[in-house]
């Protein structure tokens, strides 16, 4: 693996990596660019880094959120398809080299001490993209994978790869625990190098919050696996605040922000006039609907043929589309109006995504589910699950500035008008409808249905990565728009192309004993079994 540093010098937050294996190699000197003994800027080097951890996630247009069936495209050309064409997987083998690269400099930068942030910040980071990579195949390099040494890393169990990941997060946690007074906890780590700007604090909470995603993960495998401890793991976190900090609030969410030259991704390429051309998920948007959600009149617009019988304030006005229907019997360009769309002011106005809701990657609302649904499961006693299910719908609401009584205005689906109508919230009826049920089967229903919806449009595959592990909800498929051979949505990607060129003993041994030889999209991993 070759890293031009002087082209990262003159780019902060792009910059080009060629490498012909994904995690093997070495940094090596390039002499018509700097050296690699070079000093390099931490901050840099943290730029990168940060900034890639949008790998997968870009609102609205993703192909992310058709698969997580929030959305569903009715007119190709401009939106895609709506397949689960789940070919060979991209990997972050190269943020775990910047990884190395950034330890490197911080310790050169840092008198060859280990307590700086830098550090703590780089072990999040490569527990961050293992898992990231294995959620996505299963067996993978771990630790074998940054060592130079070995050109052909081995494949490690996925089991091994969550315990190594679990073990890089507890060590972030404990290095940046010992840095953080009450003089710099609310200090920036590093104001010019991290793009989402968190403070000590914050990134010590984000380091925790993160490792109980993980943990709540990992819930299948919970019982069958005493040395991950994976109970007592979420336990521990949630006993001891103190040493294990945790988001308190939606203003701890890790938010990539947009602006005005970096653009919100609707108004890229010429994209903005073309809203009609995808429609909201009957998934997501019955979710809504069934409970009279205000949710529906923040990010829905009615389906306008309705309009003429209804009002913007009937439930029943927004109509989904069905992810697994094929798109010849969708509405195309010239829509029919029967299907809602996308709140066109809210999402397609602003060049900056002002009018949206911030991008989340990980945030305060799904920490609330999560731990309630540990408590619900039983992993935690000293905490409700009923009360963190309500903080959870709260953060959640409070996300779209929801609160009961406030006024809505409702936006068209194209842009023409810029007001159809206005819609008092509800709050008080939407919540009696999906009062907690209790700890039994119909609650935990209840709290991964409610995270599903939180998780709109925002935190990636983590919609899709929870119903393959729990089958709540109930997704769309068995019909002709799924695109796979037998109609039915994948569990898994496959290894990636280059793999099975340098690396193919390790990679076929890898695919042979976890799926009898054959790199099966409908293959289960260890993770889901």
């Amino acid at each position: 693996m070759k890293i031009n540093f002087k082209n990262l010098l003159l780019s902060v937050v792009i910059i080009t990596v060629a490498f012909t294996s994904c995690q093997k190699g070495d940094l090596i000197s390039n002499p018509n660019v700097a050296a690699e003994s070079s000093t390099i800027p931490t901050s840099l080097i943290l730029n990168h880094i940060t900034a890639n951890l949008m790998k997968e996630e870009e609102p609205i247009i993703s192909q992310v959120y058709k698969q997580d069936q929030f959305i569903v495209s009715n007119y190709p050309y401009y939106f895609g398809s709506n397949s689960y064409s789940f070919g060979p997987s991209a990997n972050m083998y190269d943020q775990i080299k910047y990884c190395t690269k950034l330890e490197e400099q911080a310790l050169k930068q840092y008198n060859s001490k280990t307590n700086n942030p830098y550090f703590a910040l780089s072990k999040f980071f490569q527990a961050y993209s293992l898992i990231w990579y294995t959620q996505r195949v299963g067996d993978i390099p771990a630790s074998q994978a940054v060592n130079s040494n070995y050109t052909n890393p081995k494949y490690d169990t996925q089991h091994d790869v969550y315990k190594y990941a679990l073990s890089l997060l507890d060590s972030a946690n404990i290095l940046l625990s010992v840095q953080i007074t009450s003089s710099n906890a609310s200090t920036k780590v590093d104001a010019s190098g991290d793009i989402f700007g968190l403070t000590y604090l914050q990134w010590q909470k984000v380091i925790n919050t993160y490792k109980l995603r993980t943990l709540i993960s990992l819930s299948k495998r919970a019982d069958d696996n005493a040395d991950l401890n994976i109970k007592s793991q979420f336990a521990t976190i949630i006993n001891n605040p103190t040493q294990y900090p945790i988001m308190s609030s939606t203003s701890d969410n890790l938010v990539y922000k947009y602006n005005s030259i970096n653009y919100y991704p609707p108004n890229r390429a010429g994209y903005v006039p073309y809203n009609l051309c995808e429609n909201i998920s009957t998934t997501y948007m019955n979710l809504l609907t069934t409970n009279k959600d205000p949710r529906t009149f923040v990010v829905a617009t009615p389906a306008s043929a309705l309009l003429s019988s209804t009002t913007v304030a009937d439930f029943n006005a927004y109509v989904g589309e069905d992810n697994s229907k094929s798109q010849s019997f969708m509405s195309n360009f010239t829509a029919d109006g029967k299907h809602a769309s996308l709140n066109w002011n809210r999402y397609f106005s602003s060049a900056s995504g002002a009018n949206a809701e911030p991008y989340t990657i990980l945030g305060y609302a799904e920490l609330c589910f999560n731990i309630a649904e540990a408590a619900n499961r039983g992993w935690i006693t000293t905490q409700s699950a009923s009360t963190w299910y309500g903080k959870g719908v709260d953060a959640s609401l409070s996300i779209y500035g929801i609160t009961d009584g406030k006024l809505l205005t409702i936006g068209n689906g194209d842009g023409t008008k810029t007001n159809i109508g206005t819609v008092t919230a509800d709050v008080v009826t939407f919540k009696s409808k999906i009062a907690y049920a209790g700890d039994n089967a119909t609650g935990l229903s209840q709290i991964l249905t409610q995270k599903y919806v939180a998780f709109f449009m925002n935190s990636g595959f983590e919609a899709y990565y929870n119903w393959r592990r729990t089958g709540v909800p109930t997704f769309s498929q068995n019909g002709p728009g799924i695109g796979t051979t037998d109609n039915m949505i994948p569990y898994r990607w496959q290894y990636p192309n280059d793999e099975k060129t340098s690396n193919s003993t390790n990679v076929n041994a890898a695919i042979s004993s976890q799926f009898g030889g054959t790199d099966d999209l409908t293959g289960k991993m260890w993770l889901i079994k």
